[in-house]
């Protein structure tokens, strides 16, 4: 038995598989409030409780650089080594993976009800794979073919320089230097960065915000999530809101073609994150392909590459995936392939 977990700095999936079962099916699954617990293995401890069941692997990804089985979480206060885990939680093996290995690890496990296509594109088979999540933080990383399988690769990505594209974003660039020092991508396209958009484009370009709506953001415990909230509101959607998570849209498409350029993502981008999954109705819209393509002399290429938002919980699919191949192989501690789409 297995049990995978995606550990993000807001909240954390947990689920336990059997071999039978497969990645797509959990025997038993929870979703906590992250910060309610002092460590991964208190957390893991109570679920075991609670669905009393026993389990000999762990797979988790993890916010964060895992470098020699060992990470300290970018979102929460925690050090974790896989060492440690197995001993505390009495497994025979602990994993930790980066949160966007996972994703891409998760791609080629997806089934078509998981994806919504923003552009359909012409995938090159066997081609480079890109991966883009806007959550809590921004995660970034890739897929390559080693001649029989797809290999995912982590990064930090996330972090690196915010490059603006118009004349507002570099204003924006311009109002968060002096507060960060640094202003990487996560800054300003993340759950993290959505309250820095919004309150540039209410200091510096003045764009008003309604009293109650202001009252209902300054008292919410999730900033982000109350400033989204209002963009969408069927009803009376705030102007300042929607500028908000508009300017955002207009940052992931170009970061997210910036990452398909790196790394030649000729087989395809995959977007997800919990902020994606809550723009879609913007990432539908032709502004995000036209800031996805607008790369000079490589337009008609960045044209040609399919894009894809994940709609299914992709990190656990991934951790899952990863978890129950070394269920199969416990007692083998290198990291074997992906399975071939």
């Amino acid at each position: 038995m297995l049990i995978a977990g995606d550990i993000g700095g807001t909240k954390t999936d947990l689920a336990i598989y059997s071999g039978e079962s497969g990645p797509h099916t959990p025997l038993a699954e929870t979703e906590v409030h992250s910060a309610d617990y002092p460590s991964l293995q208190a957390m893991v401890k109570e679920f075991l409780a609670q669905a009393k069941m026993s389990v000999d692997v762990a797979s988790f990804d993890v916010a964060g650089p895992v470098l020699d089985g060992h990470v300290k979480t970018t979102n929460l206060p925690w050090v974790m080594d896989e060492k440690s885990l197995a001993k505390d939680l009495n497994l025979k093996a602990a994993h930790l993976i980066n949160d966007l290995e996972a994703v891409a690890r998760a791609v080629p496990a997806l089934r078509s009800q998981d994806v919504l296509a923003i552009n359909k594109g012409e995938a090159v088979r066997h081609g480079p794979i890109a991966v883009i999540a806007p959550g809590t933080g921004l995660g970034e990383s890739f897929l390559t073919w080693n001649g029989s399988d797809y290999v995912a690769h982590g990064s930090e990505g996330g972090h690196s320089d915010f490059a603006p594209t118009d004349e507002r974003q570099i204003r924006l660039l311009q109002y968060l230097l002096p507060r960060f020092g640094h202003v990487g991508f996560e800054r300003v396209c993340s759950g993290i960065g959505v309250p820095n958009v919004y309150e540039f484009l209410r200091d510096v370009e003045k764009i008003p915000e309604r009293p109650e709506v202001a009252a209902v953001i300054a008292a919410a415990k999730d900033h982000t999530k109350a400033i989204v909230q209002a963009a969408f509101d069927p009803d009376h959607p705030s102007e300042l809101c929607r500028a908000t998570v508009e300017m955002l849209a207009s940052i992931l498409a170009g970061e997210t073609g910036n990452l398909a350029l790196k790394v030649f993502a000729t087989g395809g981008v995959y977007i997800a994150g919990g902020i994606a999954l809550h723009i879609i109705p913007l990432l539908q819209k032709s502004q995000f392909m036209d800031g996805f393509t607008r790369k000079g002399r490589f337009k008609d290429l960045m044209a040609r590459i399919p894009v894809n938002v994940i709609t299914t919980r992709a990190a656990l699919l991934g951790a899952a995936s990863f978890g129950l191949q070394s269920l199969r192989n416990v007692g083998i501690e290198n990291r074997t392939p992906l399975s071939a789409v």
